[in-house]
C-alpha cells in the first residue's frame, strides 16, 4: 500500500472555494460527436492563490512527465508557454459573465462518473444536490496529450466534494428554492 504523504505532481485537490459550473457529473455529454464524457468547469477565485499554484505546479510536472508525448516526432517540444494549458483567465475569456469574475477555470472531464460526496464525505445521491453553482473541492489530474496535431495540457476529473449550496448558474432556478416562500395565502384563497 502506497503511503499517505506519498504526493502525485500532477494531482490537485482544489480548494473548498471552487465553484462548479456546467456540471454535467450524473449523465456524460457527447461533446461533437466525441465519445460521451463527465464535465465540470471548476471556477477558482484568483485570491484562492494556494490553489492556483497547486495547478501550475501540476500543469508543470504534467508537461514534464509527458516531455517525449508531445515531442511526437518532432525534433523538440514546444514551450509549455505556447501550448494550450487548461487554467483559463477568466476576466480575458469569459469578460460578460459575473460567475467567472476575478477568477480562473479549468474544465475538466473524464470518460468514468467521478465519485461525489458532501462535506462528510457520504455519497450524494440526490442529484438535486448538485448543479452549476454549488461550490466545492475537486480533485483533478493534468496530463499531456498530442492526438491529430493539438498539443497541450488536459485536465482529468477524478472526484468532487460538495462544501456547500451557491446561486444557481445558468439561470435555471432550483424547485427547493422555487417553492420555498412562505406567501401561500393567494393559492389557498
Amino acid at each position: 500500500m502506497m503511503s499517505s504523504n506519498f504526493k502525485i505532481p500532477t494531482k490537485v485537490i482544489t480548494g473548498v472555494k471552487t465553484r462548479w459550473s456546467y456540471a454535467n457529473v450524473w449523465d456524460p455529454k457527447s461533446i461533437n460527436g466525441g465519445n460521451p464524457k463527465y464535465s465540470v468547469s471548476l471556477i477558482i477565485p484568483k485570491s484562492d492563490t494556494k490553489t492556483v499554484e497547486k495547478i501550475q505546479a501540476a500543469i508543470q510536472a504534467a508537461y514534464e512527465e509527458g516531455y517525449s508525448k508531445l515531442k511526437g516526432n518532432s525534433k523538440y517540444v514546444p514551450a509549455l508557454k505556447v501550448l494550450k494549458t487548461p487554467l483559463r483567465d477568466g476576466d480575458e475569456e469569459r469578460p460578460d459573465d459575473p460567475a467567472y469574475a476575478n477568477s480562473y477555470f479549468i474544465n475538466a472531464n473524464s470518460a468514468t462518473a467521478p465519485g461525489i460526496v458532501d462535506i462528510d464525505r457520504q455519497p450524494i445521491l440526490d442529484r438535486s444536490e448538485v448543479y452549476s453553482g454549488v461550490y466545492g473541492r475537486a480533485s483533478i489530474n493534468f496530463y499531456a496529450f498530442n492526438s491529430n496535431g493539438n498539443k497541450g495540457i488536459a485536465c482529468g476529473l477524478n472526484n468532487l466534494q460538495k462544501i456547500s449550496d451557491g446561486e444557481p448558474l445558468g439561470g435555471k432556478s432550483r424547485a427547493e428554492d422555487d417553492f420555498a416562500t412562505e406567501d401561500d395565502e393567494d393559492f389557498l384563497s
